[in-house]
Formats: C-alpha cells, structure tokens, sequence
C-alpha cells in the first residue's frame, strides 16, 4: 500500500442520515462496532457533516470532517471541539484500532512482540 492511501474503516454523513463501516473491519468484536457507530452517528447528529474514520498508510487512525460547501448550519468550531473530545475519552479504542490495523493489514506486530 503506498503511503499516501488511506482505508476507511467507517463513516457517518449527516446529509444522507446514514453509517458505514467498511466490510473489511466486520471481524471487529460487535461491542466495538456498535461503539463506532455511536460516536460517528453522535458525531455528524450534533455538528452536521460527514465524519470518517481513516488509516493512513502507516497506520495510524485519522478523524477526517468534512461538509458541503452550501451547509450553513454545519458548526465548524463544535466540529474541532468535538474531535478533540473524541479523542481524549475514546483514546484507549482508538490507539487499540491502530494496534489491529497494523497488525491484521500492516502485518506489522504490536511493539514488543516478535512475528511468529
């Protein structure tokens, strides 16, 4: 994978009122899938938006906002607050998707562990 790709591993979209989680992720236990889904969900209901979740090339797991340009409505200040939040009370979920990703997809193991 060049390192300028990025996977999506899911998403919510506030103008189509609908969640995405990439079928490549569907091993992913059901609590942490339902837990994703709340926080994206949660996420574009409050500030508008699409709200995707993203590996970059490296692993590492990107909060990516985005809106049309004709939406007024959408609270670009709540957004950045929003992400902010999401990352301070979710951080142990998050750096554990990265762990995964890197390890299922980067064939990269966790740090301190040898491959097999």
């Amino acid at each position: 994978m060049a390192m300028s790709e990025r996977t999506v591993l899911c998403g919510a979209n506030s103008y189509r009122e609908n969640y995405y989680l990439n079928p490549a992720f569907s091993r992913l236990p059901e609590e942490v899938q339902q837990e994703l889904k709340i926080l994206c969900v949660l996420f574009v209901e409050d500030v508008g938006g699409v709200l995707t979740l993203e590996f970059d090339g490296d692993g590492t797991l990107l909060l990516n906002v985005s809106r049309d340009d004709a939406d007024y409505l959408f609270d670009e200040i709540g957004s950045e607050w929003k992400i902010r939040q999401i990352q301070r009370e979710h951080r142990d979920l998050l750096e554990k998707l990265e762990i995964y990703y890197r390890a299922a997809f980067l064939g990269q193991p966790p740090e301190g562990m040898e491959p097999v």
